[in-house]
C-alpha cells in the first residue's frame, strides 16, 4: 500500500501475538526453551570454509533430528516464532547472519535495526544471490515469503516500510538463522566478509 505506513500495523499485530498468545497459519507458539538445543546453543548447520556452496538438504527425519523443534517448525512448516522473544532481536553484535540449515550467508549486523516489531530485522540482504522472494496468502492477505536459495527455508517475510536507503524491512525469524560473530568469522569459514568489519 503506498503512501501508509505499515509500522504500525506491524507493531500492533506483535503485540497482539505477544500479548494475547493469537494463533493463526504460520504463527508458531513455542516456547523460548525451545529455541536452544540441548547444549544451549542453537543447532548448527554445516560447517568449513564454503561448504554451504555445496549444500545438499537432508532428509526431513536428519532435520528434525538437528534442529530443534522451533527451528524446524519456522524453516520447514512457514511457522513463525514469539515477537519479542527470540535470539536476535535485541542482538547488537557485530557480525553475519546465516541460514540455520544450509549455513549460506544471508544478512549483516551492519544492515541490522531497530524495527520495534521484535523480530530481527535489516534493510538488505548481505547476499541478495542467496534470497529467494514469493507472494504467501496464508495470513493476513498476501505478503512477500523470504526463503533462502540454497536451504529453501522459511526466513520470515519482507515489508516495504523500512528506514532509508532501501525503505525495506526483511523482517526475519531468529529461529532460522545463526548469528556469527565479526571475531569468529574465519574460524567458521566465512573469512571473505572479515574485511566488512574492518580490523579484527
Amino acid at each position: 500500500m503506498r503512501g501508509v505506513d505499515m509500522k504500525p500495523y506491524a507493531v500492533f499485530l506483535a503485540m497482539l501475538i505477544a500479548v494475547l498468545g493469537l494463533q493463526g497459519p504460520g504463527i508458531a507458539q513455542t516456547p523460548e526453551k525451545d529455541v536452544l538445543n540441548e547444549s544451549g546453543k542453537i543447532a548448527p548447520a554445516q560447517s568449513g570454509p564454503g561448504a554451504w556452496k555445496n549444500f545438499k538438504k537432508p532428509d526431513e527425519a536428519t532435520l528434525k533430528k538437528r534442529l530443534t523443534p522451533l527451528q524446524y517448525d519456522v524453516t520447514q512448516k512457514e511457522g513463525t516464532e514469539p515477537p519479542f522473544r527470540n535470539e536476535y532481536d535485541g542482538n547488537k553484535r557485530a557480525g553475519i547472519y546465516v541460514d540455520i540449515v544450509s549455513g549460506e550467508p544471508l544478512f549483516s549486523s551492519l544492515d541490522k535495526y531497530d524495527s520495534k516489531t521484535g523480530w530481527p530485522s535489516f534493510t538488505k540482504p548481505l547476499e541478495p544471490g542467496n534470497i529467494v522472494t514469493k507472494k504467501d496468502w496464508s495470513f493476513l492477505g498476501v505478503r512477500t515469503e523470504v526463503r533462502s536459495r540454497h536451504g529453501n527455508s522459511h526466513l520470515g517475510h519482507v515489508f516495504d516500510d523500512g528506514p532509508p536507503p532501501t525503505g525495506l524491512r526483511y523482517c526475519m525469524n531468529s529461529a532460522a538463522l545463526r548469528f556469527i560473530p565479526k571475531e569468529d568469522l574465519e574460524k567458521e569459514g566465512y573469512g571473505e566478509y572479515v574485511k566488512l568489519f574492518g580490523k579484527k
